[in-house]
């Protein structure tokens, strides 16, 4: 009961502060953000840039296919600025890309140097065959070059085909659901607007309150120290909730399991405000402790790059928290029921929280006045 009164009187001074209102404000402006400027979808459209070096009656009969996948089947005349100069083409727009047709092999070349986009020049040899020159930026995949050395060895529409022909079997044959790129980017709001800005956020509070001598009138009292301690990662947790709810209710609506979100945010929450408590307590104001809370941030931005790059998945970031809250949060944003892993990454912060909270506790009895 003593512990429930020191959290409401927290509660009750938090929200009369700067701090407070950071997490709400953020929640809020991510809604806007998304709701009127991101796109379900993001274009995948690429850009490409030819050189027709062959006779006119070839180049034409190259043409008339291009332009036959054109979206309106009709070439527009633009002119382009590329690095300090500015080029005349004439722009193909399909589906999938926007090819654009330049005047000159030296041209081409200037445009891979200066826009590092898919530049190559078109030539006819001696039997009737085309022939591709492509110029690369150096750091293509062995992949990609053996894939641009076969891709115009037959026809576009055998190769089309072939990949229509080829049997795909599905790894596991329990019904699966995909997200929208804009859903796609939830979790990762809800990693860091939800549980880790509770890393920072519950520091503030501790230097917040020493700086006003809050901390010395608590020590007068009989509660103990983790009640302190508690009350303040229980005002983190709520404001973790709130934040969390006010991204996801218009954005997603009812797709997601909110119960198992509650836990998951809980455990997320207690694990990052535990680790913020021991970070603080190292340091005697915010701005020493800034440098050592950004680091611990940063790091855990890692599994957010491959989390949205899955080509780049390195062992080393299995090994960073951030991780796995990001793999629970999509799990729940699915709103698949996958109960059982979600429930075991909870209990695994929450042990770990327990973990970093005793042992802030243990600081704090030594350190909490100075």
């Amino acid at each position: 009961m003593k512990l429930f009164s020191s959290f409401l009187k927290e509660l009750k001074i938090a929200s009369r502060g700067f701090y407070f209102y950071v997490e709400l404000f953020m929640a809020v402006l991510i809604v806007a953000i998304f709701l009127f400027a991101v796109p379900d979808n993001f274009s995948n459209k690429t850009s490409e840039y030819l050189f027709l070096d062959m006779p006119e009656q070839a180049s034409g009969v190259y043409l008339k296919r291009v332009a036959d996948e054109d979206i309106d089947g009709k070439v527009e005349n633009v002119k382009i600025k590329v690095g300090e100069k500015e080029m005349k083409a004439s722009l193909y727009t399909t589906k999938d890309k926007d090819i654009y047709l330049l005047d000159s092999r030296e041209e081409i070349k200037y445009v891979a140097d200066k826009e590092r986009e898919l530049a190559a020049v078109i030539t006819m040899e001696s039997n009737g065959k085309l022939a591709y020159d492509y110029y690369l930026q150096g750091y293509e995949s062995n992949r990609f070059k053996n894939l641009l050395k076969i891709l115009h060895v037959e026809s576009s529409e055998t190769l089309e085909s072939a990949m229509n022909n080829q049997e795909v079997r599905p790894l596991t044959t329990s019904s699966s659901q995909s997200l929208s790129d804009k859903e796609n980017m939830i979790p990762v709001v809800l990693v860091f607007n939800g549980a880790l800005m509770g890393l920072f956020i519950i520091a503030a509070y501790i230097f917040l309150d020493r700086q006003e001598g809050v901390i010395k009138a608590y020590a007068l009292t009989p509660s103990p120290v983790w009640h302190y301690l508690l009350s303040k990662i229980g005002v983190i947790m709520v404001t973790s909730i709130a934040s969390s709810f006010i991204v996801l209710l218009p954005i997603m609506k009812f797709k997601p399991d909110y119960l198992l979100l509650l836990v998951l945010l809980m455990s997320t929450a207690f694990f990052s405000s535990s680790l913020g408590l021991v970070i603080a307590s190292f340091y005697k104001d915010i701005m020493e402790a800034f440098g050592a809370i950004y680091i611990f941030m940063m790091g855990m931005i890692i599994p957010t790059i491959a989390y949205l790059i899955p080509s780049w998945n390195p062992v080393f970031i299995k090994f960073i928290p951030s991780y796995y809250m990001l793999e629970g949060f999509k799990a729940v944003v699915l709103g698949n029921n996958d109960w059982p892993y979600v429930l075991t990454l909870s209990g695994g912060f929450l042990v770990s929280g327990f973990v970093l909270f005793i042992l802030s506790t243990s600081r704090y009895k030594r350190t909490l006045l100075g």
